[in-house]
């Protein structure tokens, strides 16, 4: 197959030298093999006769037996080893026939075979995925040909189908499909199935749990891997970036003015993705709902960002051509498994929703997740305190101020710095049980390096926030406090903010001036900020709170 020559040509040569070390390895296991047949033939033709060469023959023949064994063994590993496969929904061609029309034509603009298969995933970032092992009966190309027959899958940022358009995302595929080329090559495609193999033997051998021998052994088949890893590491990075330039060579023949501005909304979509998720669902999955249709809330989300930010101003006024996501027959359905998918991925759950994993619509938001985080948290907070009876905002604000002045007459024991470190732990095993229900309710199955069922543990690698400090804890529940008084005594509401999260609003104006007394009673136990604040909305401090 054609393809840029210099990039494509750099790459077979960086492929050929990841298999010389392949065949290196396998003429090291063979040598002692080799010297042991040649001594036996001589013995046999009465050549090489005498008690040295009889002596030398057993020595020879009692090595070559167990490196034989060691490297069959350590062959076999590799052979079974799965690669890693990226958690995904996959896509098929009756899900999306115009998707996949789109990308094949796309191929055969660029004269590559087209991917086998279409799949997304919760990031803003796209490849190519080899899934050979995986993949039964999916293919792209047109029945009743050939062409594409193992060739990798496309996985695509969800996020792209719902912020760009048709035009856009074809832009921003490109240089991607473009790569399926240089894979196609012989050459290239057993360089990587080598250093795969590697990669998930290495993996299996440091997983591997049991009798000392077997351990062993498997210590030995990781090492060799990781020897041949890093034999081999600096020519597979080498070949990567040859073929990922092949590709953009020759996907410059394609859309490539229209890519530029597909590069920015790239940027945009990350920024907008990235703030749903720390902002908007996370606060979600931790009270046990997952918000169902994520895509469709980071296009709300860059909208409101294109609203406030000058930077972003002319974006929005795309949104009247047609966007990438109705490539999808049902974009509702394929939202809603992302969504479950990012939310089980990023902050891990049960596999399958149920009455404490339960989906929630951007419409019953502000009460199924606001109004019940306000609500925890207040009751987290009087706990703290060890309030009885039916708790005041009065009597928080009273009982703070004094905190701050650790030898104070209403001061918990040490200070605002002790009520911050209790309720830190209460949260603490909060988190820990929730995991632990996780846990026995079912976890995802997503597979590690090594594979071979290996699973990603609820919530495990990904964290989507750093921790937050004792202060910064003890501020959040203050404000929740100050935020169900508000809902119950001043004809509040809690609603959502599509760049912050959870937001107060107070006759259909979102009030976002309660951060500065909040920080003044927590870090300084100063109350008159906050108490202005209370008496200009018209909260009544004295009243009770309704708690969970």
């Amino acid at each position: 197959m054609a393809v840029p020559e210099t990039g494509a040509r750099s790459a077979r040569d960086h492929a050929l030298a990841v298999l010389r070390v392949r065949g290196a390895a396998l003429g090291a296991a063979l040598l002692p093999a080799a010297v042991a047949v040649v001594l036996l033939a001589g013995g046999a033709t009465g050549h090489l006769r005498g008690d040295g060469w009889d002596a030398l023959r057993w020595t020879a023949a009692a090595v070559a037996v167990p490196v034989l064994a060691a490297a069959a063994g350590v062959a076999a590993v590799i052979a079974r080893a799965r690669p890693a496969v990226s958690p995904t929904v996959q896509i098929d061609e009756s899900a999306a026939p115009d998707l996949y029309r789109l990308i094949r034509d796309l191929a055969d603009r660029l004269d590559v075979p087209a991917p086998s298969a279409i799949a997304l995933t919760p990031d803003c970032d796209s490849w190519l995925e080899d899934r050979a092992h995986t993949t039964r009966g999916r293919r792209l190309p047109r029945p009743g040909t050939a062409r594409g027959a193992g060739a990798p899958v496309l996985v695509v940022g969800s996020p792209f189908l719902w912020w760009m358009r048709v035009a856009e995302l074809r832009a921003l595929l490109a240089p991607i499909v473009a790569g399926t080329g240089p894979s196609a090559h012989p050459d290239i495609a057993a360089a990587r199935r080598f250093v795969r193999g590697l990669d998930a033997a290495a993996a299996v051998a440091v997983a591997v749990r049991g009798p000392v021998p077997k351990r062993l052994a498997y210590d030995f088949t990781g090492w060799v891997s990781r020897l041949l890893l890093r034999a081999g590491a600096s020519h597979a990075a080498e070949m990567e970036r040859m073929v990922a330039a092949a590709a953009a060579v020759r996907a410059q023949t394609v859309d490539y003015g229209l890519r530029v501005v597909a590069q920015e909304q790239v940027g945009l979509a990350y920024a907008g993705w990235d703030r749903l998720l720390t902002r908007v669902a996370l606060p979600a999955w931790r009270t046990g709902r997952w918000p169902a249709r994520l895509d469709a809330g980071v296009v709300s989300a860059l909208t409101e960002l294109s609203r406030r930010d000058r930077l972003a101003e002319g974006f929005a006024t795309r949104l009247g051509e047609r966007p990438a996501c109705d490539l999808l027959e049902e974009p509702g359905e394929v939202d809603r498994q992302i969504s479950l998918l990012a939310a089980r991925l990023f902050h891990g759950g049960p596999a399958e929703p149920g009455p404490d994993w339960a989906q929630v619509d951007w419409q019953e938001y502000p009460e199924e997740v606001v109004d019940r985080i306000w609500r925890s948290e207040a009751a987290r907070l009087f706990a703290a305190l060890r309030a009885e009876g039916n708790p005041t905002l009065a009597e928080l604000v009273d009982r703070l101020a004094g905190a701050a002045a650790p030898d104070g007459p209403d001061a918990p024991s040490g200070g605002a710095d002790a009520l911050a470190a209790r309720i830190g732990a209460d949260l603490a095993r909060e988190e820990a049980a929730r995991a632990g229900a996780a846990r026995e309710a079912g976890a995802i199955p997503l597979p590690v390096p090594g594979g071979d069922g290996a699973l990603l543990p609820p919530g495990g690698g990904f964290p989507l926030q750093p921790p937050r400090s004792g202060r910064e804890l003890l501020a959040e529940h203050i404000t929740a406090a100050v935020c169900c008084a508000a809902v119950d005594t001043a004809g509040a509401a809690p609603g959502l903010d599509w760049l912050d999260g959870p937001a107060l609003f107070i006759d259909g104006e979102r009030r976002a001036d309660l951060a500065r007394p909040v920080l003044a009673l927590a870090e300084e136990g100063d109350p008159r900020p906050l108490r202005d604040w209370l008496a200009a909305v018209g909260v009544r401090p004295d009243k009770p709170i309704r708690l969970v």
